[in-house]
């Protein structure tokens, strides 16, 4: 009866939480106005004003997820992240991801999925923010190219969320963005058990507990090492298939996975 009635509670705790999110959204229309309407010729001064606002705003929602029940979170290295021309690389297991990153560091560029430039909840936010859209395109990497000579450039290699296998597969144009660009790339590694907020999964399947996530930045990796004794198309392929092992390997972590089990 009691896990029951907890798993009530955080199905309505969720519900709130969904609409609070696309509420605060359309507020984000007026508030971040200021910040939007030269989108995307900003100045950086204005964007990082923009991305404090952002950040700040999805600190407090991510504390009422925690106040309510709904996940648990726990960061490890952010303090590293934050450095001009540092490109970070993130696993992508749920739609929280972006959310539970910037809301700890507010400083960072990202790349997003082109399709939210219309959703109606991140709209601004992604404009005020000075976010780029993923065009796939060459316009990307030079943008991306200028973003890193002054900041930090947070990225998804998998381009859209993890499947439910879990298993993490990258594509290589993120780190050939790291090779060319970079002056370091840092990986961050999500777990979350139970796995949760997948694409295509309604809102309302409630997981029998508390989700728990924790968010572990990596050692940092210098693209010149990779590049020493490799050309470029190389080295990618063997810089990318490194980082898969790697985003695998610690997103299997036996002893954690069965910890929150």
């Amino acid at each position: 009866m009691a896990e029951k009635l907890d798993r009530l509670r955080r199905f309505f705790a969720t519900l709130f939480g969904f609409v609070l999110f696309g509420v605060v959204g359309v507020l984000f229309k007026i508030a971040l106005y200021p910040y939007v309407k030269n989108y995307p010729n900003q100045d950086l001064v204005t964007q990082l004003k923009g991305r404090k606002i952002v950040s700040r705003t999805w600190y407090w929602f991510v504390r009422y997820l925690r106040w309510a029940g709904i996940l648990e979170v726990k960061y490890h290295g952010f303090e590293r992240l934050g450095r001009a021309g540092q490109l970070i690389l993130s696993n992508h297991p749920s739609l929280l991801d972006v959310v539970l990153i910037f809301s700890q560091e507010h400083r960072l560029n990202c790349i997003v999925k082109k399709d939210l430039i219309h959703n109606p909840a991140m709209s601004s936010p992604i404009k005020a923010c000075g976010f780029l859209p993923n065009t796939e395109s060459e316009d990307l990497l030079e943008q991306s190219h200028e973003i890193l000579k002054t900041q930090p450039l947070l990225l998804f290699p998998e381009g859209t969320r993890t499947g439910w296998d879990g298993v993490v597969k990258l594509h290589r144009g993120a780190v050939s963005i790291g090779l060319r660009s970079a002056t370091v790339i840092t990986p961050i590694v999500i777990k979350m058990q139970p796995l949760n907020f997948k694409k295509g999964q309604p809102w309302y399947k409630i997981p029998a507990r508390k989700i728990q996530y924790q968010l572990t930045v990596g050692e940092d990796i210098d693209p010149q090492q990779w590049l020493a004794e490799k050309p470029l198309p190389i080295a990618s392929r063997r810089l990318n298939q490194y980082l898969e092992d790697y985003f695998n390997s610690h997103t299997k972590d036996e002893k954690w996975n069965s910890n929150n089990n």
